[in-house]
């Protein structure tokens, strides 16, 4: 009898999951919601007497849970990180040589379809998905984890398998185009706006507030990448956890590929140049990813990418339509950008009424004229450009475009600094846009993160001149009185903002020299910078040459920051903030050694390694008083090497006789 229960809850959870993908993807009715409901009503009762026979993936368990008030930030373990973009052949071959330069000749590549949806990264605890997080700004997301529960091809339970107890899988949520078009007309025919493509739908629907909305909009998942303590002693390579991941019941794009050669990588991004087409849902490119996971650790990561992959873009849809007039945006910096204001046209499933123009050159490049009928295309299929000039129709005798002499927003005779290319305002204090920039960077969410005050608050306290300076952020508390009187200001949310004002007080140095907003400091170079100097006396101490000297800082960046930090107003600026409490200073961790047998001595780790994964290793290292740098040269003392090391690394030691070692040996010098 139980055999026929059970066979029953397969063939209705088989039957209801096809005629839900029919419906959702298809667009095709194959019965009536009358007959679809009594199926699944038959196969709830049936669950709820024998949940032993209950598929994690059933579609009773895709139905929407409680209402989120407001998502929570949640940091993301390992960061997620965007890729670095090519868009022709060249690029991608130069991509090739810089991975073989690092690993050697032995080089796999995995391509995947590069979906047009929304990042996701899904926890998983003992089987059960325990957490859903956004991709966000890379280093923290909104944490949907009730909503990414409704979307159909994503389990909530593991059947049994030999996955790991704890591990975090990545993937792209997205619709299928004709679901999107079938909810479109819906929404048409209500009255009510339309969204402009899949993507933008998908994400909408991801930020509901109530699941059950969620759950009835059709969502679906692929999932391309499985990150786990240890990996490495699981899976050699990419293509084999994907492989694996497939068992354990995701959802793997069908069209992923492992390529032995370049030429292979080639014949699989011309393929579906064609065949993206006829797929039921939107791709944008391809994405290559070195396989061997060994070789990934050697090559590492930039500060916004990882070094073992790239995505290939298409060549964008082009339009034509009509330049109407140029206008320029001041940026928190200064910097000029003109834009073009262009006639309303539909570009890749949206409505283009403004594209970048990116500066001065890019202008005479063009040799732009009034009036002008111009090609516009979407960059990485996102930010529109005006690419070019339909010459044949321009009108006779109409004028070029010449770029502004003085800021278009104060006046100020504008400047531009050998060696580049963006013209800039050099009245940072009396140019309304910068002004007004730079408050409402320094309360941004990666920076102090001031909760209560948004842009709009800050162009509202601008205009009453209650905020010129970031100091005056911390002197508002003074007007508290007086802000509660203002009209669309309750005193509720006036004490939330002044309390959030105090919580940012807290921020560590790096989010404080970040959010000052000095140019060419980004919130990598602004960490690297704080853990270096220690404190802002030292880095205004520092020369430019002691800056640039600092792994990945550079010249340029050096020179703007000494000069920030050389202007009087500046340094008043700073010395207002810390009297208002704010942190200039690392907050030293007291570091308690298990050793100090490596003290004063610098290592290198290269390779796979038996006994220690890599991160393992640099901490038994660090915690007997060794430092870890992150690439060679004269002052590294050791070169840790394991199997797979690079050969680049190995020759480069070599050639500066720098000793390589093992972990072995580490361990002799700690217990010797």
């Amino acid at each position: 009898m139980l055999a026929g229960i059970q066979e029953r809850i397969d063939q209705l959870t088989q039957e209801l999951n096809d005629y839900n993908y029919q419906y959702y993807v298809l667009a095709n009715s194959p019965i009536s919601d009358y007959d679809f409901d009594l199926k699944l009503k038959e196969l709830e009762s049936l669950e709820l007497e024998y949940p032993q026979f209950r598929d994690p993936n059933s579609p009773t368990q895709k139905v929407g849970g409680d209402i989120t008030q407001k998502f929570r930030t949640v940091a993301h373990r390992w960061p997620m990180l965007s890729l670095g973009n090519t868009y022709n052949e060249q690029e991608l071959r130069e991509f090739d040589e810089r991975v073989r330069k690092v690993v050697g000749d032995q080089v796999q590549y995995v391509c995947e379809l590069k979906f047009d949806g929304l990042s996701i990264s899904l926890t998983y605890e003992d089987g059960t998905l325990v957490q859903a997080v956004t991709r966000g700004d890379g280093v923290q997301g909104d944490e949907v984890t009730n909503n990414v529960k409704t979307v159909r091809r994503i389990p909530h339970h593991l059947k049994k398998g030999n996955y790991p107890a704890t591990f975090e899988i990545r993937g792209e949520i997205f619709m299928h185009r004709a679901a999107f078009e079938r909810l479109n007309k819906q929404r048409q025919d209500a009255g009510v706006q339309s969204y402009a493509n899949p993507r933008n739908f998908a994400s909408g629907t991801i930020k509901l507030q109530d699941p059950k909305e969620v759950a009835k909009r059709p969502l679906d998942c692929f999932l391309y990448f499985l990150y786990a303590d240890n990996r490495n002693r699981l899976f050699a390579s990419h293509w084999e956890s994907i492989q694996a991941v497939k068992s354990w019941g995701f959802q793997i794009c069908e069209h992923t590929s492992l390529c032995h050669s370049m030429d292979n990588v080639f014949s699989f991004i011309s393929h579906w140049d064609t065949a993206r087409h006829q797929l039921s849902y939107d791709i944008d490119g391809i994405v290559i990813k070195v396989n061997d996971y060994a070789q990934q650790e050697e090559l590492g990561f930039t500060a916004k990418s990882p070094r073992w992959a790239i995505s290939y873009k298409y060549k964008a849809e082009r339009v034509e339509t009509e330049l109407e007039r140029i206008t320029y945006q001041v940026g928190r910096t200064g910097a000029v950008t003109p834009v073009a204001n262009l006639k309303p046209v539909l570009l890749a499933g949206t409505t283009v009424k403004r594209a970048s123009l990116h500066n001065a050159n890019e202008i005479a490049r063009l040799d732009l004229h009034e009036g002008d009928t111009v090609y516009v295309e979407k960059g990485g299929e996102i930010i529109p450009k005006v690419i070019g000039v339909n010459g044949e129709k321009r009108a006779i005798g109409t004028a070029p475009i010449v770029y502004p002499s003085v800021c278009p927003e104060c006046g100020t005779e504008l400047l531009r600094q050998e060696g580049e290319a963006v013209h800039y305002c050099p009245n940072e204090d009396g140019c309304k846009p910068q002004i007004v920039g730079k408050l409402q960077h320094f309360i941004g969410r990666k920076m102090m993160d001031i909760q209560g005050m948004g842009d709009e608050t800050i162009e509202t306290f601008y205009k009453l001149g209650l905020l010129h300076k970031i100091a005056d952020i911390y002197s508002l508390k003074e007007h508290q009185e007086e802000l509660k009187g203002l009209a669309r200001f309750g005193a509720k949310s006036i004490d939330n903002m002044l309390a959030g004002i105090e919580q940012s007080k807290s921020k560590p140095f790096e989010k404080v020299l970040f959010a000052l907003g000095i140019r060419h400091v980004g919130e990598t170079i602004a960490k690297k910078l704080a853990q270096h100097f220690k404190t802002i006396d030292q880095i205004i101490a520092a020369s430019a040459e002691e800056m640039a000297a600092v792994q990945d800082i550079g010249g340029r960046i050096a020179d703007s920051v000494y000069n920030y930090l050389h202007d009087p107003q500046h340094l008043l600026e700073i010395g207002r903030l810390k009297e208002a409490g704010l942190r200039f200073e690392i907050e030293e961790q007291e570091v308690v050694l298990a050793g100090d047998s490596l003290m004063g001595k610098t290592f290198l780790i290269s390779g796979v390694f038996a006994d220690f994964s890599r991160d393992e290793l640099a901490q038994l290292i660090e915690s007997h008083g060794g430092k870890m740098v992150s690439s060679i040269s004269a002052k590294l003392n050791y070169l840790v090497a394991g199997d797979k090391m690079g050969p680049s690394k190995l020759a480069k030691a070599e050639k500066l006789q720098i000793p390589i070692i093992s972990d072995q040996d580490i361990l002799n010098m700690i217990n010797p």
